[in-house]
């Protein structure tokens, strides 16, 4: 597939390989392949996998959210559409109101940080960040290598 002996830089074919595959498979808002899917199977560095990507956000194709990925733009937009506030504080929200709805209830642990990763399609980071902020407000507490829960109600924020 790759030419890595031919004239063109590894990422520029690397580009044209997912620039077709954006217009033949993904809608606008569709998840586009990781770098570290890009470095799997192109077998490529992860600089390489960067400057790919970075030739399809230049080009207007994609968008990247810090620690949710890369999505395909809609025709003459050139990034993201509708959240104003990092990821990470709409997970928060999401919690909160789990919380307040007593999905999860007074005292009991929340999912771990690897179902919530799935449940949310975020990165890691992006998950600690949104548990880190439920903590500060008072909504969690987190036991040391057992998991983070919720707060006795009479702690909640007002």
């Amino acid at each position: 597939m790759l030419n890595r002996e031919g004239d063109t830089y590894l990422y520029l074919q690397i580009s044209d390989v997912l620039r077709s595959r954006i217009t033949a498979e993904l809608s606008p808002g569709d998840l586009v392949i990781s770098e570290a899917e890009i470095q799997r199977e192109f077998k490529v560095a992860r600089t390489t996998a960067r400057r790919a990507i970075r030739v399809l956000r230049n080009q207007g194709l994609v968008h990247t959210r810090q620690g949710e990925g890369t999505f395909v733009n809609a025709p003459g937009q050139s990034g993201p559409l509708g959240r104003q506030s990092p990821f990470y504080r709409y997970i928060a929200g999401e919690i909160r109101e789990r919380i307040k709805r007593q999905e999860f209830m007074s005292r009991q642990q929340i999912p771990s940080e690897v179902v919530l990763v799935r449940e949310y399609g975020a990165a890691r980071e992006t998950v600690r960040r949104a548990i880190a902020l439920l903590r500060e407000e008072g909504w969690l507490y987190s036991i040391p290598h057992r998991g983070s829960y919720v707060s006795p109600e009479e702690q909640w924020p007002a």
